[in-house]
């Protein structure tokens, strides 16, 4: 944001531009390039930065010792003012001495996170929701009734949907992808020569915070550096033998491309999990859409050996692991903040069961169907299944097929697909990037000319959490109405 800033300042000379932040948000690199640009161009811009040492996994002066905010900002050549944040007396004169004073000035406020809430005070915990048991406690010693009995008498609904064709447990990806990891490195003689797990201060969000609990002699806590820390996950897997393993939100994806590149034209080994893909249950809105996780698949085809999964359900992420763990060449698995259900076969048992084996690259024929297929993948199949089971029971037998290698053509299944009547590709990516903007080509090129038709993410988020993927048209009854549409 604040290369950003400096572009309004340098079109509004005559104003005094201001921007919100961090301690946190001025780890990233971005931010070094932004404050020696202000500098050298003496632009209005004046900073107010909390500076109140905690970021999402823990407290900065722990975990990346030697960083300070106001010494760095000071190495850059920014006018550097540092004070109580919660002296406002003091905190008025000095932004009032900022706002007159020229060229960019940053204000490090020191301040504890969530003061005086109890419970949450000066802790990571300040980051998420505050509990309502806690945030009562807080509003009644302050005289604030009204709103403590709005809380109070606030009910939140408790039925959780369920999907035809899917269990009404559910499981977590996300979490159980640090759990199998630890399995995994359980079964090593000396797991540090061969392993690196490089967090992005995200680890309770993508399940590494299993990692640093039963295997900290592998883990590092990498800040808010995600471009650092893909490549010092591939730079450690430089070699065969040895691997990387980075973790992140997807919409963060998008600011590790070129690393991607330099980590695949390096022949490196890593093995990335992007979770919150998607759209589901992002509460964060717009701004945390993971949508363009196909920007991940940016290589030659020549001898590439990319590939990017994304599993169904908790139990095919426990097959697929293992099976991929070991492979040459950047890995990415995909999962959602929302748990999801695990996917049944016909007969009511589980579809990624005992018996199942993963194999890379294959497709899944979930329901045979003579009117045309649905293919899909991730935290849309169990929605898709629903629709199916739907469709047959009203005399349309629509098919579905699984296809957790996102970016391999399996020329098998295309044909099955491709000899339908019609296909429908439905995700929560992005209508423009994800599968549906390849499947289609991969029909033609075989020489495949079904109706064809593609459900994805297109709007603007409307905010909420499992409101997300109705607003998109990508709920069971909206894939109906597209596949009717296609008969």
């Amino acid at each position: 944001l604040w290369s950003y800033i400096n572009g309004v300042a340098e079109a509004d000379r005559d104003k005094t531009v201001v921007m919100f932040g961090s301690d946190g948000s001025q780890q990233e690199g971005d931010d070094a390039e932004a404050a020696r640009y202000a500098v050298a161009r003496g632009l209005n811009v004046k900073l107010l930065i909390d500076d109140n040492d905690v970021t999402i996994a823990g407290h900065p002066s722990h975990y990346l010792k030697g960083f300070d905010t106001a010494k760095t900002l000071t190495g850059h050549g920014l006018e550097v003012n540092e004070g109580d944040g919660e002296n406002v007396d003091e905190l008025f004169a000095r932004i009032g001495s900022a706002f007159t004073s020229p060229g960019p000035v940053a204000l490090i406020n020191k301040r504890k996170m969530a003061p005086a809430v109890p419970g949450i005070e000066g802790l990571p915990k300040g980051h998420d929701v505050i509990p309502v048991d806690f945030a009562i406690e807080y509003l009644e010693s302050r005289g604030r009734d009204e709103a403590v009995v709005m809380l109070k008498e606030t009910t939140v609904a408790k039925d959780k949907p369920t999907y035809q064709g899917s269990t009404a447990e559910t499981g977590k990806c996300r979490d159980d992808f640090g759990k199998i990891i630890c399995e995994l490195l359980d079964t090593m003689d000396d797991p540090t020569k061969k392993v690196i797990v490089v967090d992005s201060d995200l680890e309770g969000s993508c399940g590494l915070h299993h990692i640093r609990k039963n295997h900290p002699e592998v883990y590092v806590s990498g800040g808010i550096m995600e471009r650092n820390n893909y490549s010092v996950a591939a730079g450690f897997g430089s070699e065969p033998g040895r691997q990387g393993i980075f973790g992140t939100f997807s919409a963060f994806l998008e600011m590790v491309v070129s690393e991607i590149t330099m980590a695949r034209l390096n022949r490196a080994n890593v093995l990335a999990h992007f979770s919150h893909a998607g759209v589901d249950d992002m509460a964060d809105n717009t701004c945390h859409f993971g949508i363009n996780n196909f920007f991940a698949d940016n290589g030659l085809a020549d001898g590439d050996t990319t590939r990017l999964y994304f599993p169904a359900d908790a139990n095919q992420l426990r097959a697929m692991l293992p099976v991929i763990f070991n492979d040459p060449g950047l890995r990415f698995i995909f999962s959602t903040r929302s748990a999801t259900p695990f996917i049944e076969d016909p007969e009511g048992n589980q579809f990624y069961g005992d018996e199942y084996h993963f194999e890379p690259g294959r497709d899944e024929l979930i329901r045979e169907g003579s009117a045309g297929y649905i293919v899909s993948y991730g935290e849309m199949l169990y929605r898709c299944l629903d629709a199916v089971e739907t469709l047959k029971k009203e005399g349309i037998d629509v098919g579905l097929i699984n296809k957790p290698t996102l970016n391999v053509v399996d020329e098998e299944m295309l044909a099955v697909a491709g000899a339908s009547p019609f296909v429908l590709v439905v995700e929560s990516q992005s209508t423009k990037s994800g599968l549906g903007s390849r499947y289609g080509t991969w029909l033609l090129a075989n020489g495949y000319t079904p109706r064809y038709g593609h459900i994805g993410t297109s709007k603007e988020g409307r905010g909420g959490l499992g409101e997300q993927i109705d607003h998109q048209g990508c709920d069971p009854a909206s894939i109906r109405k597209a596949v009717t549409g296609l008969l």
